[in-house]
């Protein structure tokens, strides 16, 4: 490790102010910051902080995506393996530990608090209190991840409370996750001593928490965007909020970061200082994360950019180790183990029909750049005694199947994905990642999940004769390709998702939130049609 000197405007954000310095790094750290006269390039920052976000959404391994990240400027990342805990259990959880380590970065793992999400879906292993309490007290792991069970909260549940507990014991942050959660429901949450939210998706439902003394990440992701929702809220509490992307797909990552929502909200006119607030070092402060903040003794974890308009990245150090130049990952790729459990047989057609009943459907309606659905009613088109979808009224066969053991397709009805033929399917299927499919017909439904079935993992299109599929080997929800690669690979899928018919910014992403249960209004595990407003099946077994 060589010491270095680097000199730039200096934006120091508590004293806002900017001063053209010379910063010297020995052995890893700010050794001294030093006012100078001299020629200076740039600006420099703290590296930027994503404050909530699911590696694995990103398809990449860890490793990968800090290889991407530190391209525009993201230092460190508060991650929750909630994801691959749900496949593999807490040998998922080491899994990630162990790859991060391999490069220069700071990923900020949690214990996983929800893991199954819930008791109506079938998972690959599951993390009671006393598993969660044994995470929690690695020194590896820095908070108790986001608290999925908010009814579990409400209710006094022991194994929620237990787990709180645990963390509250040695002092590490608790995250939660409660969506539309508001008044005296949200005072209580939040009083059960959980310290974030980044599920808001009004200003009201944030101000709200904000006034029973909650943090708001804002989250901008490829699915869920709250950003124009809540980035007015920066001007009076920008010691309260934070960034964050929660679920980043590949090509989504390749294009930009925590940095383009600093832009964004520069461009929309907020104080450059509060927007450097809650992009580097909120994060770092909430969650006592060992990563520097540009001051003498500190880790020497910073950027350089050429103006505080569009923040493009000149360069990126972590520990002293120059990262990133112009637009270039310098770390290395890292040889990577693919662990996995995927213990299902191939499906037949017949296995997707619905008999026809008297009635309307209740359909999963899909809202484009939402996690949340709605619940609707609509008329059955009907052929040879079987409900069939209808693409002239976007009425499409959702399924879900289980991956972890064989057993019979939950299948139920979804509106708003537009596909006009072909269908596509998915192992990224939050939470408990089991196959989760979207077609116009059931021959090529069951086409696309026998392709990511064949493959131990993926995502898959299958429209007649034609067939795609991006394979995921490790756990059956990331590749340990190169990122690029993978990102390409990604957007090519996502491109064929949309000439297939889908309107959708992100076909892939949204489908993976259909089995989602803790986020309302409606939708399909495993096991049945599940109503998020009463937490109950609505049909399926328990």
């Amino acid at each position: 490790m060589s010491d270095l000197t680097i000199r730039g405007h200096l934006v120091d954000i508590p004293a806002r102010r900017i001063v053209p310095t010379e910063v010297r790094v020995a052995q890893g750290r700010i050794a001294s910051i030093t006012e100078t006269s001299g020629p200076v390039e740039g600006y420099l920052l703290p590296g930027f902080v994503d404050a909530h976000v699911h590696v694995e959404s990103s398809m990449l391994i860890p490793s990968e995506f800090a290889r991407v990240a530190v391209v525009h400027g993201t230092v460190a990342t508060v991650s929750d393996p909630h994801e691959i805990a749900n496949v593999l259990g807490a040998d998922g959880v080491a899994y990630m530990i162990a790859n991060g380590r391999q490069v220069p970065f700071h990923f900020h793992f949690g214990a996983p608090s929800c893991v199954p999400a819930t008791p109506f879906e079938t998972a690959g292993a599951r993390l009671d209190a006393d598993a969660i309490g044994a995470l929690l007290a690695d020194p590896d792991i820095g908070y108790l991840a986001e608290m999925m069970n908010f009814p579990g909260v409400l209710e006094g549940d022991p194994q929620v409370m237990a787990a709180i507990a645990h963390a509250h014991r040695l002092g590490k942050p608790v995250d939660g996750h409660a969506p539309g959660l508001r008044g005296d429901l949200a005072r209580r949450y939040i009083a059960a001593g959980i310290s974030t939210d980044h599920e808001c998706f009004t200003r009201e439902e944030a101000l709200d928490k904000l006034a029973h003394g909650m943090k708001i990440l804002v989250r901008e992701g490829s699915a869920a965007r709250n950003f124009d929702a809540l980035i007015g809220l920066l001007h009076d509490h920008a010691d309260r909020l934070m960034f964050c992307s929660d679920d980043k797909h590949p090509d989504g990552l390749v294009a930009g970061h925590i940095d383009r929502l600093c832009a964004r909200a520069v461009a929309l006119g907020h104080d450059v200082f509060n927007v450097l607030r809650a992009a580097c070092i909120n994060p770092v402060e909430h969650y006592r994360m060992p990563v520097g903040l540009l001051r003498p003794g500190d880790s020497a974890d910073l950027i350089q950019v050429h103006d505080l308009q569009d923040f493009r990245v000149r360069r990126t150090w972590v520990r002293g180790v120059a990262v990133a130049e112009e637009g270039r990952s310098l770390i290395p790729r890292v040889p990577a183990d693919r662990p996995n459990r995927f213990h299902c047989t191939p499906k037949r057609p017949e296995h997707f029909r619905v008999a026809a009943t008297p009635g309307d459907l209740l359909v999963i309606e899909v809202l484009d750049g939402q996690l949340v659905t709605r619940k609707r009613w609509m008329p059955p088109t009907v052929a040879d005694g079987c409900c069939v979808a209808d693409t002239t009224k976007d009425l499409l066969k959702i399924a879900v199947v289980n991956r972890y053991h064989d057993a019979p397709p939950a299948v139920a009805w979804a509106t708003n994905f537009g596909l006009k033929r072909g269908a596509i399917a998915g192992s990224v299927a939050h939470d408990s990642h089991n196959i989760v499919a979207v077609g116009t017909n059931d021959h090529d439904l069951c086409t696309a999940v026998n392709d990511v079935i064949a493959h131990q993992g993926g995502i898959a299109l299958a429209d007649g004769a034609h067939r795609r599929i991006l394979p995921l080997p490790v756990a059956g929800i990331m590749s340990d390709a190169d990122a690029w690669t993978v990102a390409d690979a990604y957007a090519e899928m996502d491109s064929e998702a949309r000439a297939l018919g889908s309107p959708l910014a992100a076909p892939y992403m949204t489908l993976s939130f259909m089995a989602l249960l803790v986020i309302p209004h409606l939708k399909l595990s495993d096991k049945g049609l599940f109503d998020g407003d009463t937490f109950r099946l609505l049909n399926g077994t328990a």
